[in-house]
């Protein structure tokens, strides 16, 4: 178990996690059985920060250290698996500070996991389902497949506040006095009330929102880096670079809601992986200059997933063949 913790720990750090390790990881968070190792994780990861203590955090939560002078350094790690040791550079800044902050304020607050997990209602939806849902303040929120929404029975205090794994719809319900603000990992966006999508899954290499109706400000740990009206979108990668702000259609904004999957120079690899959620199937795509080809297309979810896949190998000059119950595109 103490191998399994330290790996789920290093994949939350890097930003790696799978859907499954992610709920993994939490369950952990909530069993006090593993606060000790736990607590020596977070310790060791400050040792890498070059930091002595896992105090440097203020009673708000905010970190009260300095940027450290080197955002690299050789580490060893043991390989999960094997056991072997193996060297690589584990690149450590101000991000990865106020990840393990986050983790040691739920620790030295016994009850605050505990807590969150009794007064937070969890609604999933696995492959190829989808669900409508109807929140404490009159929020609607269409959740995608695949895709996972915590929330509060009720909206107490000063915010409202949503935990959002995967793709979500949401007409949000106006509180000008009240914002509105979901949270998927490093990447929050806040609203008062508007109409947007967020698509944020974990085999992606980005979050995605756009906006259908009013205004929204996106942050990547609390750093501003868009605002958005509509008809806006802004893709932000995992470590908060890599940022680039467009226009999309209004109507296309969360066109998966009507049933259809509308793209604009889109890779191959993130149309596959919106397939294998939509479909429930599994589809190899074993050239790598394939899966970075990008093209515009759009499929109806009545369409079916053969004929999805040939148009997408009739843009690209590729084949398709199914073996096995997966299809592979060569």
């Amino acid at each position: 178990m103490e191998a399994r913790i330290k790996y789920l720990f290093r994949q939350y750090l890097e930003n790696k996690c799978t859907r499954r390790e992610f709920d993994e990881f939490f369950a952990l968070l909530r069993d006090a059985s593993h606060d000790e190792s736990l607590r020596q994780l977070i310790s060791n990861a400050y040792s890498e920060l070059g930091q002595g203590s896992v105090t440097y955090v203020d009673e708000s939560g905010n970190l009260v250290l300095p940027e450290p002078e080197w955002f690299s350094r050789p580490v060893q790690e043991e390989d999960e698996a094997t056991g072997k040791k193996w060297g690589r550079t584990i690149r450590i800044a101000v991000g990865l500070a106020a990840t393990v902050a986050g983790i040691f304020l739920l620790l030295r607050e016994p009850d605050a996991v505990s807590n969150h997990t009794a007064s937070f209602q969890v609604s999933s939806t696995e492959r190829s389902e989808f669900k409508y849902l109807l929140l404490p303040d009159s929020t609607q929120v269409w959740l995608n497949a695949a895709s996972t929404l915590e929330y509060p029975p009720e909206f107490g205090g000063k915010k409202r506040e949503v935990f959002l794994s995967g793709e979500a719809y949401f007409d949000v319900k106006h509180a000008a006095e009240k914002p509105f603000i979901i949270h998927t990992g490093k990447i929050s966006t806040t609203v008062l009330g508007t109409a947007f999508n967020i698509k944020a899954y974990n085999d992606l290499s980005n979050v995605t929102v756009a906006v259908s109706r009013g205004k929204v400000k996106v942050e990547y740990l609390d750093k501003e880096v868009a605002t958005l009206t509509p008809g806006q979108q802004v893709k932000v990668n995992n470590n908060g670079t890599g940022i680039a702000d467009r226009k999309s259609g209004i109507n296309q904004v969360a066109a998966w809601q009507q049933g259809s999957l509308v793209y604009d120079d889109e890779t191959i690899m993130d149309i596959v992986a919106d397939l294998e959620r939509m479909y429930n199937v599994r589809v190899n795509v074993r050239d790598i200059t394939v899966s970075n080809m990008r093209i515009s297309t759009s499929f109806n979810r009545q369409t079916g997933v053969e004929q999805a896949l040939q148009i997408i190998c009739s843009l690209t000059e590729r084949k398709v063949e199914q073996r096995n119950g997966q299809y592979f595109i060569y």
